[in-house]
């Protein structure tokens, strides 16, 4: 993967950037993103934010090496303090990393967001708590899509700031676009998901005593809705 060959999950993620965005793509690690989207004339500035030296300096590499310096700016900075006011950022992008740290992310750095932006959000893992912080914080999901790269799932989530909207726990669990569109790869995530916390379930039930009560209550009220909803997938494909 490289700038000019991103890989899917990332051309699905770039595909959600609106036309003439001011993007500030958090945690963008070699930048590739942003360099991208400019090279393909679909941003018109950006801001790369990156906490840590090494991929800081890759992704001033990058845009060096595409003669973009201009045009993206390359911040070391924890999270959106990497957003200034004079940015007029439009799109905020976080990929790559758990849903619980980019929700700490979006709540820690709440002030840096006028609420206008649109929130391109790819999580690895911890979708449940991140919708729950945008259902909390006033933001509607406007799109979802789940694909799968090199043997793992991948979720991505576009939300903006609209009238609030709530979601039913299981919509925050399973994603409520993804609940409604059902497609073939999300029943095989949630079959193959299934298999696996009734195997841990199982596990539990022989250690009861060395797991928390609460743990496997969550866990079977999981496999309940896992169940319940593929059962409901099947009897509507018949």
């Amino acid at each position: 993967m490289n700038e000019r060959a991103l890989s899917m999950r990332l051309e699905r993620v770039a595909a959600h950037v609106p036309a003439g965005a001011r993007l500030a793509d958090i945690g963008s690690d070699h930048c590739y993103l942003p360099v991208a989207l400019m090279n393909r004339g679909v941003i018109t500035a950006a801001v790369a934010g990156e906490v840590a030296l090494t991929p800081f300096y890759a992704a001033e590499r990058t845009v060096r090496e595409n003669d973009l310096s201009e045009r993206i700016t390359v911040r070391l900075a924890d999270g959106l303090a990497a957003i200034e006011p004079g940015d007029g950022i439009t799109a905020v992008s976080l990929c790559g990393m758990g849903g619980e740290r980019i929700r700490d992310i979006l709540d820690s750095g709440k002030a840096r967001l006028s609420g206008a932006e649109r929130l391109i959000l790819q999580p690895n893992g911890g979708e449940q708590p991140l919708r729950q912080w945008l259902m909390d914080n006033g933001y509607c999901i406007l799109c979802e899509e789940l694909l799968r790269e090199n043997r793992f799932y991948y979720e991505i989530i576009v939300a903006e700031r609209r009238p609030p909207v709530l979601y039913s726990a299981e919509a925050l669990y399973f994603g409520p676009l993804q609940l409604q569109q059902r497609s073939p790869v999300f029943i095989a995530k949630w079959q193959r998901l299934l298999r696996l916390k009734q195997r841990t379930l199982a596990d539990f039930a022989q250690a009861r005593r060395a797991v928390p009560e609460a743990k496997v209550q969550e866990l079977a009220q999981q496999v309940r809705w896992i169940g319940e909803m593929l059962a409901g997938h099947e009897e509507r494909a018949q």
